[in-house]
């Protein structure tokens, strides 16, 4: 595993954008940064787990909302700079409680919403 691991291109904070795409489907859920320990901890245990930019530590997908992702392949870009997990996804992947963090797109110059709640954010982080 330290070959794959030094092979990799950390930025200057020690981190790698992490594309989550649910691996039957193709459909893009999320997408979130992992450090070495992040990656390490994803392929030892087969769940995903990220680095919180925000709360400065490692966040283990599921911990708060039962929404857990079992990693089924990983993957790397040709650059060695971005990964892509495609996992099994359990519910949403969205703390707004939707499928996919993409629910967004442009229309005629304004933002749609195009996916629905599927699970009210109070109920997943009760």
């Amino acid at each position: 595993m330290n070959a794959f691991l030094d092979t990799l291109k950390f930025d200057a904070d020690g981190l790698l954008p992490a594309i989550a795409q649910q691996h039957d489907s193709g459909e893009i859920l999320m997408l979130a940064w992992m450090n070495r320990e992040a990656i390490e901890e994803t392929l030892a245990t087969g769940r995903a787990c990220y680095w919180s930019r925000s709360r400065r530590q490692l966040w283990r997908k599921g911990e708060t909302s039962g929404q857990v992702q079992c990693l089924v392949e990983m993957r790397l870009d040709c650059d060695g700079d971005a990964l892509l997990l495609k996992v099994e996804q359990t519910g949403v992947a969205c703390h707004t409680g939707r499928r996919s963090c993409f629910f967004r797109k442009l229309d005629g110059g304004r933002i749609v919403a195009t996916d629905p709640v599927l699970i009210a954010p109070e109920t997943l982080y009760d």
